[in-house]
C-alpha cells in the first residue's frame, strides 16, 4: 500500500471514530498506537476527562512541528467515499489534515530527516483547551510550527480571532395572563440583541470588519410563564483586541450582563515564499501555541464545507497537501 492509500485509509478510520469535542479519547488512543507502531516516541499530554494531546518525535529535538486537532463539531457521521471525495465529519476539519501530516512525516523519514515532530490536539472547536496545555509543555528549540486547517492548500497570511460572549438577562416570573406583574428576561435579551445589530465594531485593512453570529439562545420555563431568565452566546470573529469588542458592548450592559467566555486573538503568520497565500476569517489553535516556534498555516479542504452536513475532502487535495507539507 503506497503513502496515498495509507493517508486515505487513515482519514477514513479517524472519521469513523466519534471525536466530537469532549469525546476524543478513543481517537487519541488510535493515533497514539499508530504513531508508536511507526517507531515514534509518543507522549500523551493529559487534558481532561481521559482526553489527551498526542505529541510524537523521533528521539531528537524537532526543528519543525506539524500540528492540527482531532476533535470535531457535532453531529457525528461516519465516512463514505463518493467518487474522488472522502465524506464524513472531520474529513477536512481536520482528520484528513492529520493524515496528510503523518504521511508527510513518513516521507521525510524515508529521505533521512528526523528533526520534526507531530502534535495533535483536542478541544480546538470549543476554546482550544488542548493547545493551552500543549503550550506549557513545549520542548525547547522548536523553530517552526506548521499548523493545519482547511485553507484549500493555501498558506495563511493572517487569521481572525474568536471572542465568545455570554449575554444573561434576569426577569421576574409571573402568570402570562398578567404580564404586567412580571418582567420578561427574554424581552430584555431580544432588546439587547437588536441593539448589538447596530453597534459599530472594529475593522482592519487586511482582515476586514469584525462580524458575529448568535450561536445559542436559552430562556424561559414554560410557554405560559413570563420568563425569569434568558441567555445567549455570541461568537465575534475579531480583527484586533477582544477588549475593543467588549468595550463596544457596554451599550447593552444596562439591559443584560456581558460575560467574556473565550478570547483567542487574531494573528499574522510567518510565510515561506513559493506558496499561494490568503487571509482567513476563522480562528485556529496557533495563537495559543506561542512556545512552538514561528507559525505557518496550511491544509487541504475548504472551510466552506467544514461544520456542514456534507463535509468532505477531495483525494487530490489530500495528495497535494502531503507534497506541500514536505516542501514547506
Amino acid at each position: 500500500m503506497d503513502s496515498v492509500e495509507r493517508a486515505i485509509g487513515l482519514t477514513c478510520a479517524l472519521v469513523d471514530i466519534d471525536s466530537t469535542t469532549g469525546r476524543e479519547a478513543e481517537a487519541g488512543r488510535y493515533v497514539s498506537a499508530l504513531l508508536t507502531g511507526l517507531g515514534y516516541t509518543v507522549v500523551e499530554q493529559p487534558v481532561a476527562d481521559g482526553r489527551f494531546n498526542v505529541y510524537a518525535h523521533l528521539g531528537i529535538p524537532p526543528r519543525v512541528v506539524f500540528s492540527t486537532h482531532y476533535d470535531c463539531v457535532p453531529p457525528f457521521f461516519p465516512s463514505r467515499r463518493e467518487r474522488d471525495l472522502i465524506v464524513g465529519r472531520g474529513a477536512c476539519d481536520a482528520k484528513g489534515i492529520l493524515a496528510a501530516q503523518v504521511a508527510a512525516g513518513e516521507r521525510l523519514r524515508a529521505a533521512g530527516e528526523k528533526a520534526f515532530g507531530l502534535l495533535f490536539l483536542v478541544g480546538e472547536e470549543r476554546g482550544s483547551e488542548g493547545a493551552r496545555i500543549a503550550n506549557a509543555l513545549a520542548p525547547p528549540g522548536v523553530g517552526y510550527l506548521i499548523n493545519g486547517e482547511p485553507t484549500d492548500n493555501r498558506q495563511g497570511l493572517a487569521t481572525r480571532g474568536s471572542l465568545r460572549v455570554r449575554l444573561s438577562a434576569t426577569g421576574r416570573a409571573a402568570h402570562s395572563s398578567f404580564p404586567e406583574l412580571g418582567v420578561s428576561a427574554i424581552d430584555k435579551l431580544l432588546d439587547a440583541l437588536m441593539v448589538i445589530r447596530g453597534v459599530d465594531l472594529p475593522d482592519d485593512p487586511e482582515l476586514g470588519r469584525t462580524h458575529y453570529s448568535v450561536g445559542l439562545i436559552e430562556g424561559g420555563v414554560a410557554p405560559n410563564v413570563v420568563s425569569p431568565s434568558a441567555s445567549a452566546e455570541l461568537v465575534f470573529r475579531t480583527v484586533g483586541p477582544g477588549d475593543d469588542v467588549i468595550a463596544a458592548l457596554d451599550v447593552v450592559r444596562s439591559i443584560v450582563d456581558v460575560e467574556p467566555v473565550v478570547d483567542i486573538p487574531a494573528i499574522r503568520m510567518y510565510t515561506e515564499p513559493g506558496f499561494e497565500t490568503a487571509v482567513f476569517p476563522f480562528t485556529t489553535d496557533v495563537p495559543l501555541l506561542t512556545n512552538w516556534g514561528r507559525p505557518l498555516l496550511l491544509g487541504p479542504g475548504s472551510i466552506h464545507v467544514a461544520h456542514t452536513d456534507h463535509e468532505h475532502l477531495a483525494v487530490e487535495d489530500l495528495v497535494a497537501a502531503i507534497d506541500l507539507y514536505v516542501a514547506m
